[in-house]
């Protein structure tokens, strides 16, 4: 039985039908599920819409659609000059401007063949644009990081499959996850084949083709292989013949590639990293990445230095679950053999572990170890490094699980570093071990008592020093009154320290055991004081916030007691509001002073958040200060009272897009500065930021004064600059210098960066940095996003960026 269709609209065929309709418009043909065969896993078929301007064919054998003709499917549109169609296997083959859309992957081509329900078929002479939604990673914690040099380049974005900086772990779970890439992160990739086959969902075979992460129309850059597996189950893409083009010229070639196509950790080489600097020469460093399990990946490194040799170094990292509680931790090794400038062979090593559990019990291990006294001056280009003296090896466990009160045990030493012979520095005294209790109940009795307690055991590494034991017993009690604008805290306790001292042989007779016992005083008390204000036509809440202490502490002369760990404490706000001068329980001053401080906010009303914040505040000492460290000389003066100098700060926002920072100390007697920092910051949008500051510190032990400015800026659309400058008016020498060029093509980026930094009073290096960021893909040459962000404050990855942990 034959019918036509004189308009479009839903046509009913005959089981019987086998010849051709007439051509009388647009005709669809619905496949109802039980014309079509089961699927796999006893689901219910799902119907198959086919439309074209002619449709022929037996509905249960063979469908033939001509012009136009789509076919669809749920999930699946397919569209070609002519499709034919076989219900009982599914199967497709289309003809002539083919084009298959499934979700948001779009295949087009020549001709194809297509199993629709199972996805297995090929297409000739195609084209492809595939898009992917990432799972959610882990969330990251900050992991700590080896200050070897071999790792400041860990963060370097790779084939795709860069090794994340952090772990991250959740409770219950013991899969390490990158932070490279945020959660949901859409990925695009497209490219061309003379040949594209579908295995099944999520899994394609490309036979003479292309790949790259660039928009449509915008090849800059690509990668061409002979085969090439893409694999969006495991998000991983392999391929034979590879090679990468950028503006149309072959720059890297491998014959066998492995990628990530979502930024997911996996084995294998890294791009290898290439760069100079003026202590080292030319340097290249190729990297292998071991994604060894879930929870566990390693990184072995060779290092071509040209002026000092070859260099190894690895890194293992771990996270896991046990007996109810999480462990982590991450080893740093390198080795130089024989570096030809100094003859010598040079080697780091970095461990970090800790661990809690659930009974309460936690510990870490940190331990540094380097080979020589300029071994990060030599082989590292960040400053944080090459300025480092002291190496921490330390081991700790703590207990927790008394609820109001918890203990820690600590054994620490350090290896002293003496990279600049004009400043030694000196040694500090090793803890073996050092016992602390720390006991708290916030009510008991209508009070807030509190108790710290402390064993140490000091120990120097020369024999000339004096070693000893020291217990210091803290019990004290406060009865807070507080009530919402105003409170007032007194507070009375009791320290009690106890020394058992031995002395190298050529000291001079001195009393081996020692004890000190002194009350602590104070009461602390303040108001708040609110009021509605408009500044610059914009409404806030206004504060006035005085502040007074009183402390009072006796006098007991301290000076055979020896320093182990004591120093004189930074004089700042926090520190006035504190019952010792010292940091260290070797030194407690005498006291009967007062502090005075008022401090007043501006709050944006409608959302809490603090828009500035002013403060001035002074000690005014009512007894002169007895209690002195070795060598430094007793406050005293004339007066019945004295008075500290003037601490004033200001923080905030200055107008919309400026914001200020200043710190100023005053000394009021002699009507000078003792020290200041000024430093403002312009941010008017993304990518912008200007910085300038100036500190000024003549007093301290290596006295400061320089100026500093850095900042981030767009040329034009594409180009932007980024530089530091800080310079030191004391030594007439730059202390950092930055300069660089950033081009931002959209799918790719070229960063070159010129870093300078003064190692030593006398010496300084230099390193040159060229990065090409291919969007999605990797970064050849050497990563200088490190440097950037720590260096410059404000400063924010470009959109070409691949690595977006990078501006955490």
């Amino acid at each position: 039985m034959q019918k036509s269709a004189a308009s479009a609209g839903s046509l009913p065929i005959a089981p019987a039908l086998a010849e051709s309709l007439p051509d009388a418009g647009p005709l669809s043909l619905r496949m109802a599920p039980a014309m079509l065969p089961p699927v796999s896993g006893g689901k219910e078929p799902r119907p198959v819409f086919l439309s074209a301007q002619r449709i022929s064919g037996v509905v249960n054998r063979e469908m033939m659609a001509e012009d136009a003709a789509e076919l669809r499917k749920a999930g699946t549109v397919l569209t070609a000059d002519r499709l034919t169609y076989w219900p009982v296997d599914d199967e497709v083959e289309a003809v002539g401007k083919v084009r298959i859309e499934q979700g948001e992957d779009v295949i087009s081509g020549s001709q194809g063949r297509l199993k629709i329900e199972d996805q297995v078929g090929f297409f000739d002479q195609a084209s492809y644009f595939v898009k992917r939604q990432s799972a959610p990673a882990v969330a990251a914690q900050d992991g700590k990081k080896s200050d070897l040099p071999w790792a400041d380049v860990q963060d370097e974005s790779t084939t795709g499959f860069a090794a994340p900086r952090v772990l991250g772990i959740k409770p219950g779970q013991t899969r390490l996850k990158s932070p490279t890439k945020p959660a949901n992160e859409l990925t695009e990739a497209r490219g061309e084949a003379e040949r594209i086959d579908l295995e099944g969902e999520n899994q394609y075979r490309l036979t003479s083709a292309t790949y790259t992460t660039c928009k449509p129309g915008n090849d800059d850059w690509y990668l061409s292989f002979s085969r090439l597996k893409l694999d969006y189950d495991n998000e991983v893409g392999t391929g034979d013949d590879a090679t990468v083009h950028f503006l149309g010229v072959p720059i890297l070639h491998s014959p066998w590639a492995s990628f990530s196509l979502n930024n997911e950790r996996k084995s294998g080489f890294l791009i290898p990293r290439y760069g100079s600097s003026s202590d080292n020469g030319l340097e290249l460093v190729v990297p292998y990445y071991w994604n060894i399990a879930p929870n566990m990946d390693a990184t072995l490194e060779s290092r071509i230095l040209s002026k000092r040799g070859f260099q190894l170094g690895s890194g293992f990292r771990y996270l896991n679950t046990a007996y109810g509680g999480t462990y982590r931790g991450e080893m740093f090794g390198e080795y130089l053999p024989h570096d030809r400038k100094t003859n010598t062979d040079r080697w780091g090593v970095v461990l970090n572990h800790s661990q809690t559990q659930a009974n309460g019990f936690s510990g870490t291990i940190n331990y540094s170890k380097v080979s020589d006294n300029d071994y990060y001056t030599d082989l590292s280009s960040q400053i944080t490094s090459t300025s480092k003296t002291q190496l921490l090896q330390q081991g700790v466990l703590s207990y927790g699980g008394g609820g109001w009160w918890n203990a820690t045990a600590n054994l620490q030493s350090f290896q002293t570093l003496q990279p600049d012979p004009k400043n030694p520095v000196a040694k500090p005294y090793r803890l073996l071990p050092q016992i602390t209790i720390n006991a708290r109940q916030p009510d008991l009795f209508s009070s807030d008592s509190a108790f710290f307690g402390q064993y140490t055991a000091f120990v120097h590494p020369d024999a000339d020093k004096v070693e000893g034991q020291r217990v210091v017993l803290q019990p004290e009690v406060s009865l807070p009154y507080v009530t919402p604008g105003w409170y007032v805290v007194p507070r009375i306790g009791v320290n009690f320290t106890q020394y058992s001292l031995s002395y190298p042989t050529s000291a001079n007779v001195l009393p081996t055991s020692i004890s000190r016992t002194l009350p602590i005083v104070s009461v602390d008390s303040g108001m708040t004081f609110e009021r509605s204000s408009n500044w610059f036509g914009r409404d806030y809440t206004q504060t006035l916030e005085p502040r007074l202490f009183y402390l009072s502490i006796p006098y007991q002369n301290q000076n055979n007691i020896p320093v182990f760990d004591t120093a004189l404490a930074d004089f700042n706000f926090a520190q006035i509001f504190a019952d010792n001068q010292f940091s260290g329980w070797d030194r407690i001053n005498n006291a009967n002073q007062l502090t005075a401080a008022v401090a007043s906010r501006l709050i944006d009303p409608s959302s809490g958040s603090e828009i500035m914040r002013a403060m001035v505040g002074e000690v005014f000492y009512f007894t002169d200060n007895r209690v002195v460290l070795p060598g430094a000389q007793a406050r005293t003066t004339d007066r019945k009272w004295d008075k500290s100098d003037l601490l004033a700060a200001f923080s905030g926002q200055l107008l919309p897009r400026l914001y200020a920072d200043v710190a100023v100390q005053f000394d009021i007697n002699d009507q000078r500065f003792q020290r200041y920092s000024l430093g403002t910051r312009y941010l008017p949008g993304p990518g912008k930021v200007l910085n300038a500051g100036y500190r000024y510190n003549v007093d301290a032990a290596t006295p400061i004064k320089e100026f500093d400015i850095s900042g981030q800026w767009p040329i034009n659309a594409r180009w932007q600059a980024v530089g530091r400058y800080n310079y030191s008016l004391i030594n007439s020498t730059p202390v950092e210098i930055i300069g660089g060029l950033e081009y931002n093509a959209g799918c790719w980026a070229l960063r070159t960066i010129v870093h300078r930094i003064q190692t030593t009073q006398a010496d300084s290096t230099t390193q040159f940095f060229v990065q090409l960021d291919l969007t999605g893909l990797s970064s050849v040459g050497t990563n200088p996003l490190t440097v950037l962000q720590r260096r410059i404050p404000g400063y924010t990855v470009g959109q070409a960026a691949t690595d977006p942990a990078l501006a955490e």
